[in-house]
């Protein structure tokens, strides 16, 4: 089970978008991930009729280390670890350590 999941909502801690915050839009490799809005470059891009692209300068989002970005807490504000739990059940849950809640059942 992976702390960071497509769909969190995320706080970046390190790097040129330090402070910003996303969404995770989907996984590069095990440890890059795709947040959007954030890590944002410009790319000259050729034009190709054939698949009807234009050509021009576009900006296009890249991936951003895991360990660069902190799952967004919205009780304190801020970016929180993550921490694993097993309930009664058997099930594995993700919690913030900081207020020990439960991310998501």
């Amino acid at each position: 089970m992976r702390k960071l999941k497509k769909g969190d909502h995320v706080v970046v801690i390190a790097g040129r978008d330090k402070g910003k915050k996303g969404t995770i839009l989907s996984y590069h490799d095990d440890d890059k991930l795709l947040v959007e809005g954030i890590n944002l470059v410009r790319k000259h891009q050729k034009p190709n009729p054939n698949r009807g692209i234009d050509g021009g300068i576009i900006e296009k989002a890249m991936p951003i280390h895991s360990s660069n970005v902190a799952l967004y807490n919205p009780v304190t504000g801020k970016g929180d670890r993550i921490g694993f739990r097993l309930l009664a059940d058997g099930r594995k849950i993700r919690y913030y350590k900081a207020t020990n809640e439960v991310v998501d059942i």
